[in-house]
């Protein structure tokens, strides 16, 4: 447990310069501010100052709604990179996927919930 923790550091460090590098790369700009955390089972990034000058425009022109659809399609397209990013950072299986932008402030989240470490079948509870 003890090198895992110690690995969480420099994992964090790869998918956040890896989200930066894929918004760069597909959105012309990537987020001013990242910040991943790693849990035991989760993968959390924080991505701040994301939108572009035209998603800037369409929001002071009050084109909320169209800022928000346009994310949140480009979250489904991204989301197989997304995905193959932090499985390669953390040599674990991602099992699901959430992402959520937020308007103002401008931060975006992605969550990975990771496949658990151990054996045992996780309780999903009551069948």
């Amino acid at each position: 447990m003890a090198t895992e923790l110690g690995e969480r550091g420099p994992r964090a460090t790869a998918i956040s310069n890896a989200m930066t590098k894929l918004h760069r790369e597909h959105y012309g700009r990537g987020p001013d501010i990242v910040r991943t955390i790693l849990g035991e089972d989760h993968v959390i990034c924080f991505l701040e100052d994301i939108y572009t000058p035209a998603e800037r425009t369409l929001l002071e022109a009050g084109e909320l709604q169209a800022v928000h659809a346009s994310r949140l399609a480009f979250q489904r397209a991204m989301k197989t990179r997304f995905i193959q990013a932090v499985e390669a950072a953390t040599n674990r299986t991602v099992r699901a996927f959430l992402s959520q932008t937020h308007i103002a402030p401008d931060i975006s989240c992605e969550v990975f919930v990771l496949e658990p470490v151990h054996s045992e079948p996780a309780n999903h509870g009551p069948r």
